[in-house]
């Protein structure tokens, strides 16, 4: 049985030519590791936007969340963490699809292997302005008001947000060598104190890289699934990186 790491798949984001297709890629490949799944990892920002209301269920994701409710119902095991496009998930969706969401880094042993696993944003140093925008994002108050609006006012400002994010990181040529650079400290520096850990395992900044941290310690970024499609897979012949293409996990 293997344990699969994915991140940043961005599910409903307005710049994906077909958003409906996105998510039947998602719940296919899914389908193709049910069987030998024992855990899947999910490392942030899966939904392009989510906040979750008291009452209400945002509109959307049906047969992902299906698929995801199918899969823990089945015995596997499913680990959301939070990323900074999904920080808004409560208690709706542990709660209904049975999976344990995690807002910060997590250390786990798996299968005698240790793995430090984080999506990566609040991880080394920071700019100004986006620790501002995540203590903003992350303060209960500003979320009660922001919660206070209406839904027709804050999706559609949320997806505008994240189109432009999105086209101003391209423009900049972000994401770039200096967040991995970023992300190499970080790991290089948690290593010295915390030799145990085999594996960093971040997503983020939708690269695909693999690189050594020390002699039997590894670094590890995901990529992203608009369009690399791409994950961990964690077994008897060890960690591998791989490529979804519509056949088999």
């Amino acid at each position: 049985m293997n344990t699969y790491f994915l991140s940043d798949l961005h599910l409903g984001a307005p710049y994906f030519p077909d958003s409906r297709e996105a998510e039947r890629r998602v719940v296919s490949f899914f389908e193709s590791i049910r069987h030998d799944a024992k855990a899947i990892y999910l490392l942030g920002d899966i939904l392009d936007y989510w906040y979750e209301y008291r009452y209400v269920v945002p509109r959307g994701f049906v047969r992902f969340f299906g698929k995801l409710a199918e899969l823990s119902d089945s015995g596997v095991r499913i680990v959301w963490m939070k990323g900074n496009h999904d920080i808004w998930i409560y208690d709706y969706l542990p709660s209904e699809l049975g999976i344990e969401v995690v807002d910060g880094s997590l250390t786990e042993t798996i299968d005698g292997k240790r793995f430090f696993l984080a999506h990566g944003d609040g991880l080394g140093k920071l700019k100004p302005s986006f620790r501002f925008l995540r203590s903003i994002f992350r303060n209960r108050v500003c979320q009660k008001a922001f919660s206070a609006i209406h839904p027709r006012w804050t999706v559609p400002f949320a997806y505008k947000w994240s189109r432009h994010s999105r086209k101003t990181g391209e423009d900049r040529g972000i994401p770039d060598d200096r967040l991995l650079e970023s992300l190499r400290r970080f790991t290089t520096e948690y290593h010295s104190t915390h030799p145990e850990v085999d594996y960093f395992i971040y997503g983020h900044i939708h690269v695909l890289s693999r690189e050594d941290v020390d002699a039997g310690c590894e670094m590890i970024v995901l990529g992203e699934w608009i369009h690399t499609f791409s994950y961990a897979v964690f077994g008897e012949g060890g960690l591998e990186l791989r490529k979804w293409s519509g056949g088999q996990g």
